[in-house]
């Protein structure tokens, strides 16, 4: 099996006339790193455009409580009588 580091480094100096400056120490996402965001921004969008969907189904209205009614019954009947 022939080494792995040759075979990076022929392939680096095949590379190196298209390239006007390579940079070892630098680190690029690359095509995979493009495709996760790809696919996380996809995902983002989906979850967005699901949640809006469900919310515009929600038709929240407050029942009456019994219990704040009655308080506010007995608080109106106690300023009245002032």
């Amino acid at each position: 099996m022939p080494d792995m580091s040759a075979s990076v480094s022929l392939a680096v100096t095949h590379l190196v006339p298209l390239a006007k400056e390579v940079d070892e120490n630098k680190v690029t996402p690359g095509v995979l790193g493009f495709i996760v965001f790809a696919v996380m921004a996809v995902a983002v969008w989906g979850l967005m455009k699901s949640m809006s969907k469900h919310m515009q189904k929600v038709d929240f209205k407050e029942s009456p409580d019994a219990d704040a009614e009655k308080a506010r019954g007995q608080a109106d009947s106690a300023a009245q009588r002032r």
